[in-house]
């Protein structure tokens, strides 16, 4: 599995850009990536959308950045030793979503497709087994990335968000989620629930 977390200038894949990839190999998550771009030409900026991520409008431009293609055949390249290519994250479709579309824009031979790995659904299946109800928001689950974090027993995520970070934490979670242990040495501090261990699924 890839956990990969994207940062963006919107919602929407065809009027708005990625503007950072962030991404770790959950088999050897030691190897991570993070790369950030300028927008691409084209594309637009949504004002919320660099609240959540940090990026500063004169940023979005920078000639000093790589373009979207160039982080593109980086990452392509950083992902050719994973046998596992399946995406993982949370609210992954949005990451794969804008991330099938560029890599087709740009003529790139890949395809994350539309299977994907969801630490809100593990989290989800997690909360039912333990015969707890489920937060809900106007009748519909109110899993977000935060409430995922504090269930494996990590801290909400520090804002802004950044894409590198993001994926780190989901990792971490991951493997908290599916094998009741610890995966990254920077989350040594915060402890595993007792009922994620695996003597206790």
């Amino acid at each position: 599995m890839i956990v990969v977390d994207i940062e963006t200038s919107g919602l929407d894949p065809y009027k708005n850009s990625i503007l950072s990839i962030g991404a770790v190999d959950f088999s050897n998550p030691e190897r991570q990536f993070y790369q950030e771009c300028q927008m691409e030409k084209d594309k637009e900026y949504v004002e919320e959308a660099l609240k959540v991520n940090g990026f500063k409008k004169e940023e979005l431009n920078d000639p000093k950045k790589k373009t979207l293609e160039s982080i593109l055949n980086e990452f392509l390249e950083w992902m050719e030793p994973i046998e596992d290519k399946t995406i993982g994250g949370h609210n992954v479709n949005f990451d794969a979503g804008f991330l099938n579309y560029s890599f087709k824009r740009y003529n790139l031979n890949f395809s994350f497709g539309h299977r994907v790995l969801d630490t809100h659904s593990l989290v989800y299946a997690s909360i039912l087994s333990r015969g707890l109800k489920i937060p809900l928001k106007n009748k519909r689950t109110d899993i977000n990335s935060d409430y995922v974090f504090n269930y494996v027993g990590l801290p909400s995520e520090s804002k802004p968000h950044n894409g590198l970070n993001g994926a780190k934490m989901e990792a971490e979670a991951f493997s908290r989620l599916i094998f009741g242990r610890k995966l990254l040495n920077e989350y040594n501090n915060y402890n595993v629930p007792e009922y994620l261990k695996k003597s206790n699924i």
